[in-house]
């Protein structure tokens, strides 16, 4: 089609139907290219079904071996009922957890319950109110806000080990750092919840909130106020179980 183009003296017209195609050349007329119009491709939408978190909440289908009644029940009585704890956004591991830490093991009980008295010691000193107090190894703020990005940086799962081996139930934030929010289900430590907006601009530290599972909100008794958020999905029977493991186990996905 090419070489035909490059002779000046020629004209080309392209006719396109469903059968066939005519080419027609005249020396007189000037050089003339008409697009054949088509009609529009039709695409049947998808049907699959998505789960919301599809990219970062983890889905286990247990063996055909396991019968019904393996499988965890709903979370929708799951409550959590405390003080809260606010911060910003882009909250890291190494202010989660700093990495002089890290050589804690979580298995051992003693070092375990050590891990989570320096859990958000890492934070700034702009943050007055300090999550642990002094010479305490739990927290008594069982519930944490943030804002976007929580548990950025490193992909440590000592951050959300911490957290839990402190005390702290649950982590409210706009949104997480990916291998934090897997981190968090895999080790059954901490719900990470989703807000639909930044509570963490509307709640103040030490305000006492509660968290309804089921019905996907949060309360602050403080301010009376309620705020959506969004479901766990797949990820909750997985950490009502206690992390990746022992839900396997209590689905008879690995021996027991």
């Amino acid at each position: 089609m090419a070489a035909s183009l490059s002779h000046a003296p020629y004209s080309t017209i392209f006719t396109s139907s469903a059968t066939k195609s005519s080419v027609s050349q005249s020396p007189l007329s000037p050089p003339s290219i008409k697009i054949p119009t088509f009609s529009p491709l039709t695409a049947k939408p998808l049907s699959s079904t998505f789960t919301r978190h599809a990219a970062r909440a983890i889905t286990i289908t247990p063996r055909a071996t396991s019968t019904p009644s393996s499988v965890p029940s709903e979370t929708s009585t799951t409550t959590f009922h405390g003080l809260c704890y606010v911060v910003g956004d882009n909250i890291d591991t190494d202010q989660i957890i700093p990495a002089e830490y890290l050589t804690l093991v979580p298995s051992n009980p003693a070092e375990y319950e050590k891990l989570g008295s320096y859990a958000l010691i890492g934070l700034p000193s702009s943050y007055e109110t300090r999550f642990i107090e002094p010479n305490e190894m739990k927290t008594k703020y069982s519930i944490v806000i943030g804002g976007a990005n929580f548990g950025c940086g490193s992909s440590r799962e000592h951050a959300p080990v911490a957290l839990g081996a402190a005390g702290a139930k649950a982590v409210v934030a706009e949104s997480y750092a990916r291998i934090f929010f897997r981190n968090s289900v895999a080790t059954g430590e901490v719900y990470p919840l989703e807000s639909e907006v930044r509570i963490c601009e509307e709640c103040k530290t030490g305000d006492v909130v509660t968290i309804e599972l089921g019905e996907s909100k949060l309360i602050n008794h403080t301010t009376g106020k309620e705020y959506k958020l969004k479901p766990i999905g797949d990820a909750g029977p997985v950490i009502e179980a206690g992390g990746i493991f022992a839900y396997a186990r209590k689905t008879g996905m690995i021996p027991a």
